[in-house]
């Protein structure tokens, strides 16, 4: 009987590794007299959803399509076929290839994949054991992380305008400085943030001392910064919410932080309260003193607290009678009252703040300004794209007018960013839109998180599925369309990367 193995592997333990999955599969097939004539293979994939694992959306794909020589589907258990947190995910997906008339044996479980009650049971419950691995492994690394904070090792995430990342070893001792998106390849090896350039570090200073000493807001000192041609450590324009980001952080009085938001299990990001915080004061070298930093803090509660709800409508009503409008940008703009981020939070959304004094807005043209910032990060995501090409030995050519990028001469892609937004009703969409003049192969979509300042995850969508696209991108999507999302772009990687051939004589 013509067979296909299945196999997976991620990083939860070298047992699982796919050789010894395709030996055990094999040695199963020649004792049940099965051949596998085609090999599904995923590595370093997890198995927590089918996002990423393009071997099982490909084979999924093939059985439904009806592109298949093989008449059974061999996988080492039921965790390799994946450790979903919905058992019911991981039953649809064989339910795709059962009813294809493809059926899927798991060789190394005690129990046949026969249909009966008790196979059902069986796989229920190892389905059920698979995604609970994954939760405790999840509480096991998390545990392990919040133990590294509490004595001052900094997790995840860049370091920040005028701090780096650097390498010790166990001995605590200095190995070197990290540059921007290189990793630690040392077990034992532990990361710190230290200063960066005095030039940044005098930057930081200037800010805090401005806003101390001069009275100046976090919207005049942008403006200050980007008359003097200073850029963000992303290479942006500074804005009021990157003032205000350092303004509030405790790293730059050298305390370490962790926690403050959680996506545990690939789910929606929810910010914590402060008592859920991991941290470890004066783990390393601040760049401001902890006096300063404390009197910042006290401006901008005393600023945060100073109107209540009364005031805050009256100067909205004030400013509509003086302005004849309303929108986020133009509160934004006004230096003698708070920003819209102020109204959001106070009242549940400017929409609501607007109502409470009569207003109806036919459009809030706060977006002006957040498309103005999403132009300006395009290039520098292109850039990305086009350094993680270049990082595997493909080659990439850029067409100037339209940005449009052909890979090793053979197939094309294009960037696009999604503006986050948010309905009446509370609930975050995303637009992609397509450019169906430029009909590129693959077409990266870039969502960006809620405050639109950096990308949330990417869409890979063929040429093909881009006519039956949705008009826009909800939170959670059904299975097909987060098929094609991706947490960060290493699988463009995959997608590039060249093989070398020896020369067979």
């Amino acid at each position: 009987m013509p067979a296909a193995e299945y196999v997976r592997m991620s990083t939860d333990h070298q047992r699982y590794s796919t050789e010894n999955q395709s030996a055990a599969i094999h040695a199963y097939a020649m004792s049940h007299s099965m051949e596998i004539i085609t090999t599904y293979k995923d590595e370093g994939k997890s198995g927590l959803d089918i996002g990423g694992r393009d071997a099982l959306r490909r084979l999924i794909t093939d059985v439904q399509a009806g592109r298949t020589e093989f008449q059974i589907i061999l996988v080492y258990d039921v965790s390799r076929w994946g450790r979903f947190q919905n058992t019911d995910e991981s039953a649809h997906y064989e339910y795709l290839c059962t009813s294809a008339g493809i059926k899927v044996v798991y060789c190394a479980e005690p129990f046949d994949n026969d249909g009966s009650p008790l196979a059902t049971i069986y796989k229920g419950i190892k389905r059920s054991m698979a995604g609970e691995y994954s939760r405790e492994l999840s509480n096991k690394v998390f545990a392990g992380q919040c133990r590294l904070v509490e004595k001052g090792f900094h997790q995840g995430g860049p370091a920040g305008y005028g701090l780096r990342r650097a390498l010790i070893d166990e001995s605590k001792e200095f190995k070197g400085e990290l540059s921007r998106g290189q990793q630690k390849s040392i077990q034992t090896d532990r990361v710190i943030l230290i200063p960066g350039p005095q030039t940044e570090v005098e930057v930081i200073q200037r800010i805090y001392y401005q806003f101390i000493h001069d009275g100046m807001n976090e919207h005049e000192i942008a403006s200050a910064l980007n008359a003097d041609g200073l850029l963000t450590d992303f290479e942006r324009p500074w804005s009021r919410g990157s003032i205000h980001q350092i303004l509030t952080n405790e790293k730059y009085v050298g305390n370490n932080v962790y926690n403050k938001t959680s996506s545990k299990l690939r789910q929606r990001t929810v910010r914590n309260a402060p008592d859920q915080w991991v941290r470890c004061d004066g783990a390393f070298q601040g760049i401001i003193t902890l006096e300063i930093f404390t009197q910042v803090r006290e401006i901008i509660l005393q600023r945060s607290q100073r109107f209540n709800d009364a005031q805050l409508l009256a100067m909205l009503r004030t400013l509509l009678m003086r302005a004849g409008t309303l929108s986020g940008l133009l509160i934004d703009e006004q230096k003698d009252m708070p920003s819209s981020t102020t109204y959001i939070g106070r009242f549940g959304g400017l929409v609501r703040a607007y109502a409470l004094i009569g207003y109806s807005p036919e459009r809030d043209y706060r977006y002006l300004d957040i498309n103005r910032s999403l132009r300006q990060l395009h290039p520098q995501i292109l850039e990305s794209v086009i350094d993680h090409f270049r990082g595997v030995g493909a080659g990439v050519q850029r067409n100037d007018q339209n940005d449009l990028l052909t890979i090793n001469g053979e197939w094309t892609t294009s960037v696009v960013i999604a503006r986050c937004q948010s309905t009446p009703a509370g609930t975050l969409r995303w637009k992609l839109r397509f450019d169906s003049g430029l009909a590129p192969d693959i077409t990266i979509g870039v969502r960006m998180d809620t405050a639109n300042v950096h990308p949330q995850d990417y869409y890979l969508i063929p040429r093909i599925d881009m006519g039956a696209w949705p008009h826009k991108l909800a939170e959670e999507n059904n299975s097909l369309i987060d098929s094609y999302r991706f947490a960060t772009l290493d699988v463009l990687d995959g997608l590039a990367a060249r093989c070398s051939l020896k020369e067979v004589i």
